[in-house]
């Protein structure tokens, strides 16, 4: 477990805005992005939960599923979603650690059907970000802490994100999703938060 005084926050400098890439990410990338549309900038953050099999974390089946290479006889329930092509640009791992799928300047497929900020197609202006867990779950606090960091990051280096506009996919799809779930502390984030900004 990360220890919040052995952190050590992400700065501007770990991000690269040529190439969209955090260099100090773990870089698996997806084939499920593609541009922004002319003009849309990124405004929104959308915190997502997922875990493969529901409910368990051992294994690489999260990163398999984003980069179409999920082993469908590997469990019962990966042939209902081994044809969805989808993605998100980050995911973090129960452990803390970051995994970057997508580049912050494309355009990830994580929202889905959803709605934020009065405008549909989310995905064309949020940034969407994966942890690893399940409604029946609590979080990490190492989730919640590379959460923290990567966050401010992304404040700090998108002009029109701020602190403020950050959803859950519940949020923004409320008839689909309930994900990131009762479990995910946004008291404990938000104040978390605040004590960056």
């Amino acid at each position: 477990m990360v220890k919040e005084s052995q952190k050590t926050y992400l700065s501007k400098t770990d991000y690269d805005p040529e190439t969209g890439l955090v260099g100090s990410a773990r870089q698996v990338f997806s084939p499920n992005f593609d541009a922004r549309p002319p003009g849309v900038e990124i405004e929104v953050l959308i915190i997502h939960a997922i875990s493969l099999p529901p409910g368990e974390y051992e294994g690489s089946y999260v990163e398999q599923f984003f980069c179409n290479q999920l082993a469908v006889d590997d469990h019962p329930c990966f042939t209902e979603i081994a044809e969805l092509n989808v993605s998100s640009h980050f995911f973090i791992l129960r452990s803390g650690e970051l995994v970057q799928l997508v580049p912050v300047h494309q355009r990830a497929w994580h929202a889905g059907v959803s709605s934020c900020l009065g405008r549909d197609a989310v995905n064309d202006f949020s940034i969407g970000i994966e942890l690893e867990g399940c409604d029946g779950d609590a979080f990490e606090e190492a989730q919640y802490i590379a959460l923290t960091e990567l966050t401010r990051l992304l404040v700090d280096v998108i002009p029109l994100l701020t602190a403020e506009n950050i959803y859950g996919h519940s949020d923004i799809a409320p008839e689909r999703k309930t994900d990131p779930g009762p479990c995910f502390d946004w008291k404990h984030y938000r104040e978390k938060l605040s004590n960056v900004y």
